[in-house]
């Protein structure tokens, strides 16, 4: 009795080591939104240089408001984890309380989101090892496709020896911006030269609009952990939760701060140089902490890419459990990994990296739109929700998640105005074209269903007659074993054999054989013109279409790795062609060698 009660827990803790802590989850879903105060600040900037100092001075007030957005995002995804414990977020929220196209729309922007996420976080990342190292610059994609397979080969590990394996780097890269950012705050103040007053009308509301559609791409990522909820070790809802708040915090604090130091020291866009290269060395220097935050950053651009590996699989999941995805990307392997929506996801971006050449200037347009398709639908259905629940406290949740709604609409509104004709008019048109096929894949599985009989009482199961067809070559080991299978699984036998026209002497002698073996099964001795295997044996089966037909097919697996190279492959010919031109059940038998002595 003690070993029964105790196995489940032992199991359940194993399955338990699989998952995510507050702390882990940070790491290995936030990585995404960490890394973008890389990218994030500077993309505001470059916006903004175009109307001088007048436009540097609407830094902070820009990033203000795209931490106030964070806020209120978290918050809103806070919820969203508590309502939706089984992960999904906006697909799931949309799903329910919009209806199943919101659902789908939802679920294709945050895949497209995904899938971009990897190919500019990696390229981003290289771009900057780069500009370390111009002597690469000619290796781009390459090295584009070898970060893609380290990340992806550390996720088919696991998403937690992903998301310890990349802890470092992150803690890293946070404490070392921190440190700029204190020393910064400390240092004495650079005066910046005098330059026409910061005023919205001299910058112009479009380009204070603009550079906040640009910021925006700093907020990418936040979505994960809520999409994500089900990798997290138990209670799910509170580790979650905490690992969306301080994630919040800690993209928060970076943004404002890195703005407040732009502005101290006048920070201007040059050429060959980042944004943060440039604070950093104004703030420490360019000593060692200088270099570590520069290689820091290179990593952390490059393991950004996790944040997808550890968000899409489990969406894909949930798509495949609702029969918009093919039902195997719901499959877990070892260490509850998604494989296929890891596999996929890698073939997808890395697809998207070899034919844009690992260019940042031409991906980053691309970026950010779905993730906000995602951030509006959910938020709507929140509010939906909470009216349809009515429980406690419901109206101050409801006007939290209506404020986020409205305010990522207007943000999904800016993003896609600034990017349209810098290449975010092809994301319009994609996200259409992914819920068409998720349309499809349930329109495939809804037949089916119904072909198969799904929900409905089928007839009782009846005894029939059936015959199981052994195909034959030669008298040995593999035939007897066949036979002997056989004869245990239908109440016929019958061996075929395959004679070509130029061998009919060695046919004659193949039969002499047999009887005089008399293994007590009828052989049949078949033709074929053009010394082809498959299509005789169809026929044949095809002439027994009154019974129940059991194709049993022999084939050596030798011991050795390096000897499967030396099988001819002819059952897997005749598998083939027998499983698409007849309705017979095709079997296939390994005859193992060497691994038991009985054999």
């Amino acid at each position: 009795m003690t070993t029964t009660a105790t196995r489940p827990a032992r199991v359940a803790h194993g399955d338990q080591r699989h998952r995510l802590t507050a702390v882990t989850g940070m790491a290995g879903l936030g990585l995404d939104a960490i890394a973008s105060v890389a990218y994030g600040p500077e993309a505001i900037v470059l916006v903004l240089a175009a109307a001088g100092s007048a436009g540097l001075g609407w830094t902070l007030p820009v990033t203000l408001g795209i931490v106030v957005l964070l806020g209120v995002l978290i918050a809103c995804y806070r919820q969203v984890i508590q309502a939706f414990p089984d992960g999904g977020g906006a697909y799931t929220v949309a799903t329910r309380y919009l209806g199943r196209r919101a659902g789908l729309v939802a679920g294709a922007s945050l895949v497209v989101d995904y899938v971009l996420n990897v190919a500019v976080s990696v390229a981003a990342g290289v771009a900057a090892l780069t500009s370390a190292f111009p002597v690469l610059l000619p290796w781009t994609t390459e090295l584009c496709v070898l970060v893609l397979l380290i990340v992806t080969g550390v996720n088919l590990r696991g998403i937690v020896v992903g998301a310890k394996a990349f802890a470092l780097p992150a803690a890293v890269f946070v404490a070392s911006v921190l440190v700029v950012i204190v020393v910064g705050l400390f240092r004495p103040e650079i005066t910046a030269p005098a330059s026409q007053p910061t005023t919205v009308g001299g910058v112009g509301v479009l380009l204070v609009l603009a550079a906040f559609g640009n910021g925006c791409s700093a907020l990418t990522g936040v979505e994960a952990i809520a999409n994500a909820t089900p990798s997290f070790r138990t209670p799910r809802r509170l580790r979650a939760r905490r690992a969306e708040a301080g994630l919040g915090l800690v993209l928060g604090v970076l943004l404002i701060g890195l703005a407040v130091l732009i502005q101290r020291f006048d920070v201007r866009p040059v050429a060959g140089r980042t944004i943060l290269s440039l604070v950093t060395e104004g703030s420490v220097g360019d000593g060692w902490l200088y270099v570590v935050i520069q290689l820091s950053t290179v990593l952390l651009l490059a393991l950004a890419a996790n944040t997808s590996f550890g968000g899409l699989p489990v969406l894909a999941a949930k798509l495949a459990r609702d029969d918009y995805l093919p039902h195997v990307f719901g499959l877990r392997a070892d260490r509850l990994v998604h494989r296929h929506g890891v596999l996929v996801l890698a073939v997808l971006s890395g697809a998207l990296l070899v034919g844009t050449e690992g260019r940042v200037d031409v991906l980053v347009p691309l970026f950010a739109i779905g993730v906000f398709v995602g951030f509006a639908l959910a938020q709507v259905g929140m509010v939906r929700h909470w009216r349809a629940e009515r429980g406690r406290g419901w109206l101050p949740r409801a006007a939290l998640n209506g404020f986020g709604a409205v305010l990522t609409v207007a943000a999904l509104i800016d993003v896609t105005a600034s990017k349209f004709l810098a290449g975010a008019w092809l994301i319009v048109l994609v996200i259409p074209v992914f819920v068409v096929l998720f349309s499809l894949v349930r329109r495939a599985y809804d037949r089916i269903g119904r072909d198969i009989g799904v929900g409905t009482m089928p007839r009782r199961p009846r005894r029939t007659s059936s015959v199981v067809v052994v195909p034959v070559v030669a008298i040995t080991k593999l035939t007897a074993e066949c036979l002997s299978t056989a004869l245990s699984m239908g109440d016929r036998v019958v061996a075929v054999h395959v004679s070509f026209d130029d061998e009919q002497d060695r046919a004659r002698r193949f039969q002499a054989d047999w009887q005089e073996w008399r293994p007590e099964v009828p052989l049949v001795l078949l033709d074929s013109k053009h010394r082809v295997l498959g299509p005789p044996i169809a026929r044949y089966v095809k002439s027994l279409s009154d019974e129940h037909v059991v194709v049993l097919i022999g084939e050596i697996e030798p011991a050795a790795r390096w000897e499967r190279v030396l099988r001819n492959r002819r059952g897997a010919v005749v598998a083939r062609c027998v499983g698409r031109h007849t309705t017979a059940v095709v079997c296939r038998l390994r005859f193992r060698l060497g691994f038991s002595s009985a054999v």
